[in-house]
């Protein structure tokens, strides 16, 4: 049996944590012939190199980052677990992915005006958490050229951190093109720490996360999960 091991940042927040929690069932219901194991890169553990160690040698696994982009923790944290271990490789994060753009409109259906993102004089600013790794840009802009393929209104980038323009600056950036409301979609995995810096940003409107604890997880995001993993087995 091939372990398909789901590693996510981590985080201190209960609510993050019983979200990212109910994302590894629903990756477990949909592979019911893969063993699923959760692993973290930061303030959690089991870390994933100590899961990807604790396993019988030579035993097949594949590490499926449950992280939006790549960056730091798949270029190094990741790939250093799996390094030199035979039958272990390292699958891609999940962003980009069409059905996390699908997820975002939807997040954005779910705000109180029901038509953020639809109406004349909107913008959207998609609001990433952030990274150094210039790679982890291209990824979020390419979620941003998908999110506008699905919105009939302007949609820009900001980050919470790491990279620019900050969120607040591209929501601030939008109102001086003469937008009528800004509103951001939050491109956060789940609620914690960054998501809560993407809804202080100063947006009229804030969508949840991708991800959330109660029955309104998005089983696409596990469906990517799970399509991340059957990409990587013939390697």
């Amino acid at each position: 049996m091939t372990t398909l091991i789901a590693c996510s940042h981590g985080t201190r927040f209960a609510e993050g944590r019983r979200a990212v929690a109910d994302l590894v069932s629903q990756v477990a219901a949909l592979l019911p012939d893969v063993r699923v194991l959760p692993a973290f890169v930061d303030v959690e553990e089991p870390a994933v190199a100590d899961v990807v160690a604790g396993l019988a040698p030579g035993e097949p696994v594949v590490v499926v980052p449950l992280l939006l982009s790549r960056g730091f923790h798949t270029g190094v944290d990741i790939a250093q677990a799996v390094e030199g271990r035979s039958n272990a490789v390292a699958a891609e994060p999940l962003g980009p992915h069409p059905l996390l753009a699908d997820v975002l409109v939807t997040r954005l259906a779910e705000i109180a005006s029901g038509d953020a993102g639809h109406r004349p004089g909107d913008h959207v600013v998609l609001a990433a958490s952030g990274s150094t790794n210039p790679v982890a840009v291209e990824d979020v802009e390419r979620v941003r050229a998908l999110l506008q393929d699905r919105l009939p209104v302007p949609v820009t980038v900001g980050y919470a951190a790491g990279a620019s323009p900050r969120i607040s600056d591209a929501v601030a950036a939008a109102r001086a093109a003469g937008a009528d409301r800004v509103v951001v979609a939050s491109y956060v995995l789940a609620p914690g720490f960054f998501a809560d810096l993407v809804a202080a940003a100063g947006g009229d409107e804030v969508s949840a996360p991708l991800c959330r604890a109660d029955d309104s997880t998005d089983i696409r995001v596990a469906q990517v999960v799970a399509e991340r993993f059957r990409a990587v087995l013939p390697r």
